[in-house]
């Protein structure tokens, strides 16, 4: 049994060649399968600053209880590059379409089950078990799932068009991000404390079940990539093809992984931790709070399609290295700006961090696939982007609440500060792929 038997969309070796899927099916299955995987993570990511603390890591300490949620939150980022080899074989062995439906599938479920699951108080550790297990479980979903989309969207796009086309999976981030707090806040208006902490909180996981059935009509509809097809029929498919991007490409996926580290510790301080911080440490209510997380990403949303045009017409890398410069620069503005007292400062600072991760974010789609070859660009894209995880968003919360109970704001901006450092000289030791073929 072969690929083209486990995946029908793929034609068999001789076959006549794959049209592109059309351009209105590509955006739609790109656009809509990542805003329900990153819904499912923003989900929780608020879940883990707001409820989880009390529900599932109860403790005198109220920072012992914030740190042991956000510490589950971390599970996930460890989890996703083990995903990230786990799809990245299929993706790269049988083709991108099943793989993504399967990350899909992983993911949603995960998410749906966490909906149900018992707390601390009815439960007591097994609760707590079971919960990171589960967050395991999104982690290893959207392992396999960025790379996927990514893949879905460039290579199907004309050669001029690559970035804008891989930013449509970037752009599921932010949609996905404002859908799920603006649940969040319709549940914090819309019932007590009391019924928000005892059931009101499991609506938007249980929700993820009508997503991802939306998801896999969409997805369900796409034949193969034509590029995948291509080297199929060409029989330049590898065996196992982790082995081979550690036996060629390793240095790539280390400074790709290093390149999207700003990218984490950005967004995940501007929404996460901010979120903590500015509800317990400067007062803001929890909707108020939310209300502006959902504001400012929408500079987030406008800034990624911008990246996209900007990458295609300038490159990848001029494009990476102003964000990440721009990205250091509010680093070093967060303590005068966040403790200013300023409500207005705090929002220009929200918006400024999350328009920066915008244009960070929007090339990442294009940049870190034309870096690998096709028979292992789906593993080697995949593990670059979710590796940098583990180093950015999995360390990024925690840190952060560590570095603010000990020093104070401003050393929460000066680790940004040093993350988009690392990031740009990462960026700087890669080489610019704007005008690279991707079916080779």
């Amino acid at each position: 049994m072969g690929p083209s038997d486990l995946n029908p969309t793929i034609p068999r070796p001789g076959a006549a060649p794959v049209a592109a899927n059309p351009v209105r099916r590509v955006a739609a299955a790109s656009l809509i399968g990542t805003t329900i995987e990153f819904y499912d993570f923003y989900v929780y990511a608020t879940a883990a600053a707001i409820v989880f603390p009390e529900l599932f890591f109860p403790s005198d300490n109220p920072t012992a209880s914030l740190l042991g949620s956000l510490a589950s939150f971390a599970i996930a980022f460890v989890a996703r590059p083990i995903g990230s080899i786990v799809f990245g074989h299929f993706g790269d062995r049988i083709g991108r379409k099943t793989t993504l439906v399967a990350a899909l599938l992983v993911m949603g479920v995960s998410t749906t089950l966490i909906g149900v699951l018992p707390t601390h108080a009815v439960a007591g550790n097994l609760a707590t078990a079971l919960l990171c297990l589960l967050r395991f479980g999104q982690g290893f979903g959207l392992g396999g799932e960025w790379g996927g989309a990514a893949l879905l969207a460039t290579e199907n796009a004309p050669a001029n068009r690559r970035a804008l086309y891989g930013m449509l999976p970037q752009l599921g981030a932010p949609f996905g991000f404002i859908i799920a707090n603006t649940l969040f806040i319709a549940l914090s208006f819309g019932m007590s404390e009391e019924a928000f902490a005892s059931w009101g909180w499991r609506v938007p996981f249980l929700l993820s079940a009508v997503l991802v059935g939306l998801g896999l009509y969409v997805r369900l509809s796409l034949t193969e990539t034509p590029v995948f097809a291509k080297a199929l029929a060409e029989d330049r498919t590898t065996r196992v093809p982790v082995a081979e991007v550690f036996r060629g490409s390793w240095r790539t996926v280390v400074l790709g992984a290093l390149s999207v580290v700003l990218t984490y510790v950005l967004f995940y301080l501007t929404t996460t931790w901010s979120l903590s911080y500015g509800t317990k440490g400067l007062g803001y209510s929890r909707h108020t709070f939310l209300l502006m997380l959902c504001g400012a990403v929408v500079f987030m949303a406008l800034a990624t399609p911008l990246s996209g045009v900007l990458a295609d017409r300038y490159g990848r890398r001029p494009v990476l290295a102003t964000a990440m410069a721009g990205g250091g620069v509010v680093g070093l503005l967060t303590g005068p700006m966040l403790d200013s007292g300023s409500t207005a400062l705090v929002m220009l600072w929200l918006c400024a961090g999350l328009f920066f991760m915008g244009l960070v974010f929007g090339p990442i789609g294009a940049y870190l696939p034309e870096l690998f070859p096709t028979n292992v660009r789906y593993t080697g894209a995949s593990l670059a982007f979710n590796s940098g995880s583990i180093l950015g968003a999995s360390l990024a919360p925690y840190t952060a609440v560590k570095l603010q109970a000990a020093h104070g704001v401003s050393w929460v901006g000066y680790y940004l500060a040093a993350a988009a450092v690392v990031s740009l000289l990462s960026l700087l030791a890669l080489r610019e792929t704007r005008t690279a073929t991707i079916d080779g």
